[in-house]
């Protein structure tokens, strides 16, 4: 990854590291699929489904009209996140829709941890990692009514990650799937575990990406980072 000073004319051209950006786009297409999915699902039920599939979908299709609510917002926000954190310049209207769309995908994650598949382990790890969601995207919208840039986009940053874990427990319930013949394990005992798995996943990665950026911009002020972009005046903390 090629780092550029922003009065440099190169800094327009400074790219995202590739690792990122392939997590990042797989995310998001893995999270558009998974929605469009669950849409089609409850508006055309399929029919000759393994039981186990079978079982998932009447969970979902039991509060559809919740499940929908939570679903759609989100699936907004990833949309929003992708053009507002992959663009150097910030548009003040999809940023006011990146936090309505964040706040209202948090909000039904809630609601929706009323009736886990998983049970209580996957609701403690929605409660967990929503909160820090919330929490995150919280920060970022408090900085952003202080006009600090640098360190709101930080925190955007750490929320999509985070919401964005969703998307790496589907590839683990795959695994889980694949060997439930060897382990004996139904979705209702291993969503739980996948969850906690998907969200560390990505909470632990993005961690490592925002200190590591951190700790390069205390030794050279003023560059341009993969995802978001520090002044010499705007220092992340």
């Amino acid at each position: 990854m090629a780092l550029s000073r922003p009065d440099h004319p190169s800094s327009r051209t400074s790219r995202h590291p590739l690792w990122l950006l392939l997590g990042f786009w797989f995310c998001v297409v893995i999270s558009i699929a998974v929605v469009l999915r669950r849409l089609n699902e409850l508006i055309r039920p399929s029919h000759g489904r393994p039981p186990q599939m079978a079982a998932i979908d009447a969970t979902f299709s039991s509060h559809a009209v919740l499940t929908a609510m939570h679903i759609i917002p989100a699936a907004l926000f990833v949309v929003l996140a992708a053009v507002v954190l992959l663009r150097r310049t910030g548009s003040e209207w999809l940023e006011r829709l990146f936090f309505f769309f964040g706040a209202m995908t948090g909000a039904t994650a809630y609601a929706m941890s009323f009736h886990p598949v998983g049970g209580w382990v996957e609701r403690s790890a929605v409660l967990v990692f929503n909160t820090w969601f919330l929490l995150s995207l919280a920060r970022a919208y408090w900085l952003r009514l202080r006009g600090e840039t640098a360190r709101r986009r930080e925190w955007m940053t750490r929320a999509v990650g985070i919401l964005l874990g969703i998307a790496t427990t589907r590839p683990v319930m795959g695994v889980f799937f694949a060997t439930s013949a060897h382990t004996h394990l139904g979705p209702n005992q291993f969503f739980g575990i996948a969850f906690w798995i998907g969200f560390s996943i990505n909470a632990v990665v993005i961690e490592i990406w925002l200190h590591s950026k951190r700790r390069a911009q205390l030794h050279n002020p003023g560059l341009y980072f993969g995802i978001f972009a520090v002044s010499p005046n705007e220092h992340p903390s």
